[in-house]
């Protein structure tokens, strides 16, 4: 065998172990059904957070106003994440590499990588606290800190294999997660309710049905939903040729209709039933022992699934900013160090700031994703009909995503800390979702897309093409 044979066969295998970080994934190893795609995404979808985002709105701001924005967040959600999933699963990349042809260029969708890692690992912090504090209410004797360092270590080693020991991961321990809130469910109604009525029509005094109590819940819910739309490019990159249009749609929609419906919809009942907004307190009230338990699963299922996003990102930013390529595994320990050191530092006590930011910032993400390859690219015609992401091909800047996403970002956040007037801070991330998408056509047209392509490949297969 020659030395360029094997220099070839070795690129291969790491890209392989790497699950991809860097590169699209060839068509021959798209392999993975909708089914286990969706069975995946589930580890986002059943994180006890959605119980408590879930309870805090209803007990806030009144059960109906949280059952409205849940189902705005569905929609707008699934509908987002349809489309992503769709573009991932035609090119074989993630949100970033699909970023570097998708209107940033490969300086410009660093930005977007590394912001997108420190979500996920921001996130890898703030579920793990959850299950620190459940554990530590049964041994107290256990200090804090040991118990931080033990459950953020534990999910390296869940992520050394890449997608498929997720894969194996999600599918043994769903089971289990239903027993437990199957369980949760049955003691809830074996709890007299310390509110009379039906749960759905509890309404806080001096609060209405609408209004900024409804507008308070969709900000709310606007924190996480770019984010749940982002994430399923990470998993159906894998999705075969055959299941695309239909798979699309499914990891799109049933994700966001189990964490937000299900998830969220539970959060509020079992916060209006029993008077109690914190998931860590109630769960563990019902289920003693079991509680601890099944926050214990939860929290080790879809803080596997963050450091495994976190390592992708973290393998893209300095690939293309410093050509420094370690492999993903070494990303998936520095994440899991860097979580572990948030939790210690007491990240918890700035949820509120980060979510803002995050809410903005990935929705306007998103919607720039979604208006370059519909309208830009698609209806158009404006630079290519497909993503690319080697470097050779591309130009290090383009205005088009890049522009629209920092201007959105910033004026979205802006609103969102209440310099716009009250409407726009409690809808500053899909204002800047629509402003994002609006500046990314207008760019695009100004620009006639003559920073997408340096030069034009000639090897793109007609199936990769989204448009």
């Amino acid at each position: 065998m020659t030395s360029v044979s094997v220099d070839k066969q070795t690129t291969a295998q790491e890209a392989h172990t790497d699950d991809y970080s860097l590169d699209r994934v060839p068509r021959s190893e798209r392999k993975m059904g909708w089914l286990s795609i969706t069975n995946i995404t589930f580890g986002i979808a059943t994180a006890i957070f959605y119980f408590q985002m879930g309870s805090v709105m209803a007990l806030q701001f009144g059960a109906i106003n949280a059952l409205i924005s849940s189902a705005y967040a569905i929609i707008v959600a699934g509908i987002l994440g349809s489309f992503i999933a769709y573009f991932s699963a035609k090119s074989g990349m993630n949100v970033n590499l699909m970023s570097r042809g998708g209107g940033f260029g490969y300086i410009g969708a660093s930005l977007t990588s590394l912001i997108y890692a420190s979500n996920f690992i921001l996130y890898v912090a703030f579920e793990g606290l959850i299950l620190v504090a459940a554990v530590h209410t049964f041994f107290p004797s256990i200090p804090e800190w040991m118990l931080i360092v033990v459950f953020g270590s534990i999910v390296i080693p869940l992520n050394w294999f890449g997608i498929k020991q997720l894969d194996k991961l999600q599918k043994w321990s769903l089971p289990i997660f239903f027993i437990f809130l199957i369980a949760a469910i049955v003691f809830s109604f074996l709890t007299p309710s310390v509110y009379e009525g039906s749960f759905w029509t509890f309404m806080p005094e001096g609060v209405e049905v609408g209004g900024t109590a409804l507008l308070a819940c969709i900000g709310m819910h606007h924190g996480i939903m770019g984010l749940t739309a982002l994430l399923a490019s990470d998993y159906s990159r894998f999705l075969k040729p055959e299941d695309i249009k239909k798979g699309s749609v499914i990891i799109g929609f049933v994700p966001q209709i189990f964490c937000f419906g299900v998830m969220g919809g539970l959060g509020i009942w079992f916060g209006v039933r029993l008077g109690e907004a914190n998931p860590g307190v109630y769960i563990v009230t019902l289920l003693g022992l079991g509680g601890a338990l099944f926050t214990l699963l939860t929290q080790l299922r879809i803080n596997v699934t963050n450091i495994y996003s976190a390592s992708l990102s973290l393998s893209n930013f300095f690939e293309n900013m410093f050509r420094f390529t370690p492999g993903r595994r070494f990303w998936v320990v520095v994440a899991g160090v860097i979580g572990i050191m948030l939790m210690l530092g007491g990240i918890v006590d700035h949820l509120g700031a980060v979510m803002t930011f995050q809410g903005v910032f990935l929705l306007a993400w998103a919607a720039v994703l979604v208006a370059d390859a519909l309208i830009v690219k698609k209806m158009l015609k404006i630079g290519p009909l497909y993503y690319e992401a080697r470097q050779q091909y591309l130009y290090k800047w383009n205005p088009v995503g890049t522009v629209a996403l920092i201007v959105a970002s910033v004026l979205g956040t802006i609103a969102a800390l209440g310099f716009m007037g009250e409407f726009l801070a409690s809808t500053a991330a899909f204002f800047a979702a629509i402003l994002a998408a609006i500046l990314t056509v207008v760019l695009a047209i100004a620009t006639k897309g003559r920073y997408y392509m340096r030069k034009q490949p000639e090897e793109v297969p007609e199936e990769d093409f989204i448009a």
